[in-house]
Parts: C-alpha cells; sequence; structure tokens
C-alpha cells in the first residue's frame, strides 16, 4: 500500500509521542465508510477523522495540529489520491517514481 510522510513545520504529539513527520497511508474504503459514519454529516468532522485513521493517530492528535501542519496534511493526502490515479492511468512521468517502498515525500 502506498504511503506519503508529510513533514510538519511544527513538532506536534502523536499517540503521546513527540513527531516531526506524519505517515498517511492510502485510505481503505472502511476507512472512508467509517469516517462517514462517525461524522454525522459533518464534513470537517468526517475530514479529520479520515486523516486520524490513514495516519494511525487519534483524532485529538490531528485536533492538536497548527493549521499550517493540518494543511500540509491535507496536501499530502489528496497528493496521495491524486497520485494513485495517475499511476492507475499508466506509466509514471520521468523522475515522478515513488520509492520502491512506493513512500512518496511531501
Amino acid at each position: 500500500m502506498q504511503t506519503t510522510t508529510i513533514k510538519l513545520k511544527f513538532p506536534a504529539t502523536a499517540n503521546g509521542v513527540k513527531v516531526s513527520a506524519l505517515t498517511l497511508r492510502q485510505p481503505t474504503v472502511r476507512d472512508m465508510r467509517i469516517a462517514g459514519q462517525q461524522s454525522g454529516g459533518d464534513e470537517e468532522l468526517r475530514e479529520i477523522l479520515l486523516f486520524a485513521s490513514v495516519a494511525s493517530v487519534g483524532q485529538d492528535d490531528i485536533e492538536g495540529l497548527t493549521y499550517v501542519d493540518y494543511q500540509r496534511v491535507q496536501r499530502g493526502y489528496f497528493r496521495l489520491l491524486a497520485d494513485r490515479e495517475a499511476a492507475d492511468a499508466g506509466p509514471e512521468a520521468p523522475g515522478q517514481a515513488p520509492a520502491r517502498d512506493g513512500r512518496q515525500p511531501v
């Protein structure tokens, strides 16, 4: 499964540990369904729950990010989805190939 690592501008707490980066994995259908069900129709909460799930951190950890870092997570998440769609469409452009372990730096 492809992942992307988001370097944070400001250190944050994830699962009780100070971190300088978060690694996101591609969401599953289950992730999408659970976030939708738990959010009760609140789109902002759905996104926070989804990011927490794909980063393997708690909701409070995502909510505790600075807004600058939250925007970095958003961009990384949507880039991860776009990278997957591009890979499904055909060969990647030269210089755009992911690392052998599937990780995409942001």
